[in-house]
């Protein structure tokens, strides 16, 4: 007999295969984002790299990443989770391999970027003038410009990583489950991070390599992904490795009409808008959490960087249990009889009221007394960015999920930038101080909330002629 109640089969789990597989995927795809900052002090030290040309860099990641999604998100709905992934997974390992021959593609990179920044710096130029700035037009150096480059490619191609993992979700697991397996997904994202020192001190300690070839070697996971997914993935009616159990219990939600939306329809919709500025507006706490939180120990606490590494892996792995249970509690409340709306919106309400104590961390006199109100507001936007992540299938068919996650992840990344160039004004303006920033972050996941329900009340499915 078929399962089709609330409650998952007993026999038959090939699905959470599918988590394990893309657990895997969301680890490296996080190791080889996040190696260029580990490695930022060799290669300042090297090139001569200012903030500035650092900066550049990582903008133009930022800049790839965000439109990348556009792009992506519309690939992985065109061909699906197992082709768009896949050239993906191709596009990002060149990338990551490509920040190891900074000098070979050196000349390609000085014909891409030199005219882009002259024009975009002759323009910064022409405003500034109105108010007495402005300046020389400087290019930047070779190596940055090749750096660059890499990032952008970097940027492209793991833009179709969440598309991906949403979509995936969408074909393997019904909505009752979905959530706690997308937040399964979700968690690895810390793990890749906490990963990647690691990875690096293997590479040079064991292996005796200097950081290029440490960019090239570590490629080798990227073609390990590749492999796996080629292999591995496919929907679950052609896998041939899921029982009728569990396949029934896959596929027992009503089924979709619709096979194909377009980008004009789908951005009519106030349930993609819905989801694309709940990303906007939530998105760079996650980026500002990343990128200067080593920092503000290091000033807050007067401590050494070295020191605060225990404190960060502490905190990203309290940040996994918000991840995992955020997405257990939706799906155990729909499981219950709730509907997807309350589980969803409940959860994230819940998620929300973990960010709170941010308002008091710049008066905790103890670097662990912050760590643990840290480690809570992560675990809260994780839970919070789970059950978010969940919303599009919920709504909308699963040929237009990745490109609403695409929308979403866009606007995450049009945020990320805001908040970056603001979050250093602020601390140039207060003298380093973050009362102000963090404040701000305890304060958009409940504009988020408010936004999803004024825009989709009830989480409908959407219906498209």
């Amino acid at each position: 007999m078929s399962d089709t109640t609330g409650t998952p089969p007993r026999t038959g789990r090939y699905r959470w295969t599918i988590v394990a597989l893309l657990f895997f995927a969301t680890t490296v795809n996080y190791i080889d984002r996040t190696m260029l900052g580990l490695f930022k002090a060799d290669l300042t030290g090297e090139f001569g790299w200012s903030e500035n040309d650092y900066g550049n860099i990582v903008t133009a990641f930022q800049a790839a990443y965000a439109l990348g999604f556009l792009i992506m998100g519309r690939l992985i709905d065109r061909y699906g989770p197992k082709i768009g992934y896949l050239i993906a997974i191709i596009i990002w390992t060149v990338g990551h391999v490509m920040h190891g021959i900074p000098e070979l593609i050196a000349p390609l990179a000085n014909t891409i970027f030199a005219p882009i920044l002259v024009f975009i710096l002759t323009i910064y130029n022409a405003i500034a003038g109105l108010f007495g700035g402005g300046g020389d037009i400087v290019i930047p150096a070779a190596t940055v410009l090749s750096f660059m480059l890499a990032r952008v490619v970097l940027g492209l191609g793991e833009a179709a990583h969440f598309p991906t993992v949403v979509r995936a979700a969408s074909e393997w697991f019904p909505q009752k489950e979905r959530s706690y397996a997308i937040g399964w997904v979700n968690s690895a994202t810390t793990i890749g991070v906490i990963l990647t020192a690691p990875t690096i001190w293997i590479f040079k300690e064991i292996f005796n390599l200097e950081w290029r070839d440490v960019f090239v070697y570590s490629g080798v996971f990227g073609f390990a992904l590749l492999a796996l997914w080629w292999w591995h993935y496919s929907n679950p009616r052609e896998s041939g490795k899921v029982s009728e159990a569990e396949l029934s219990w896959i596929e027992h939600d009503p089924p979709e009409k619709i096979e194909q939306v377009g980008w004009l329809k789908l951005v009519t919709k106030r349930e993609a808008w819905a989801f694309a500025l709940a990303k906007f507006l939530t998105d760079p706490v996650w980026f500002f959490f990343l990128f200067w939180l080593p920092g503000y120990f290091k000033e807050a606490y007067q401590v050494d960087l070295k020191v605060v590494l225990l404190p960060m892996i502490v905190m990203y792995l309290i940040s996994d249990v918000g991840s995992i249970m955020g997405g257990w509690l939706s799906s155990k409340l729909i499981q219950n009889g709730k509907t997807p709306n309350f589980a969803r919106k409940v959860t994230m309400i819940v998620a929300g009221l973990c960010v709170l104590p941010l308002l008091f961390v710049s008066g905790a006199g103890n670097i662990w007394v912050a760590t643990l109100i840290i480690g809570l507001a992560l675990a809260g936007h994780q839970a919070f960015s789970t059950n978010l992540l969940s919303l599009p299938p919920d709504m909308f068919p699963k040929r237009a999920v990745g490109s609403v996650i695409g929308l979403g992840g866009f606007m995450g990344g049009i945020g990320g930038m805001i908040m970056a160039k603001s979050t250093g004004l602020v601390l140039d303006a207060t003298g380093g101080d973050y009362t102000v920033i963090f404040a701000v972050c305890t304060t958009v996941y409940f504009i988020a909330i408010a936004a999803i329900h004024t825009l989709s009340p009830k989480l409908a499915r959407v219906e498209i002629a």
